[in-house]
């Protein structure tokens, strides 16, 4: 005997795969953006999706539902670090895979890229935001809960600190945003 399926459960599952038709695509390209790496990528895609199935609910205005996922995907990539352990290994140079195998490689886009990572995060994810998706002030703001006016300013300093690398005035240090 076959069980019917509730009409919200139906609902639900329209929603979901609506979501996920809609905004793979954009999720994927933020998550490698952010993570550096195609399989941290789809992993990230993934576990913000099953979060987004276990909070649909949530969601009642479909139109946010874009930075509704993004802000998961966010938390997704710092519950990441905050679970993990650094492991270090004596790995020889030529082993190292090619990170660049992807992406355009002119001399200018892959200063580009380089300059971009080491900006700090709180500059580089609203960059990106904003340069490469075409999110609006406001949503930057939405994504990252904090005011307009403090996207601007970190928007302000990333490409202040993006010319001064770029012209080789500045050097940041990847991980703390300090300068070398």
């Amino acid at each position: 005997m076959l069980t019917q399926v509730p009409d919200d459960m139906l609902d639900k599952q329209a929603r979901y795969q609506n979501l996920v038709e809609a905004y793979s695509p954009w999720l994927y390209r933020y998550a490698y953006w952010i993570s550096g790496e195609k399989s941290a990528a789809e992993d990230l895609v993934q576990e913000t999706f099953l979060r987004a199935w276990r909070f649909l609910d949530a969601l009642k205005d479909e139109a946010a539902a874009k930075s509704w996922l993004t802000t998961i995907l966010r938390r997704e990539n710092a519950r990441k670090f905050e679970k993990k352990s650094l492991e270090f290994n004596d790995v020889e140079i030529e082993n190292l895979p090619n990170q660049h195998a992807d992406f355009d490689t002119r001399p200018e886009v892959i200063a580009l890229r380089i300059a971009m990572k080491k900006l700090p995060d709180k500059y580089r994810e609203p960059l990106v935001l904003q340069v490469l998706e075409g999110y609006s002030l406001e949503e930057i703001a939405e994504i990252f809960n904090i005011p307009r006016n403090t996207v601007a300013t970190r928007l302000h300093r990333a490409r202040q600190k993006l010319r001064k690398q770029l012209e080789g005035k500045e050097d940041i240090h990847p991980l703390r945003g300090n300068k070398v």
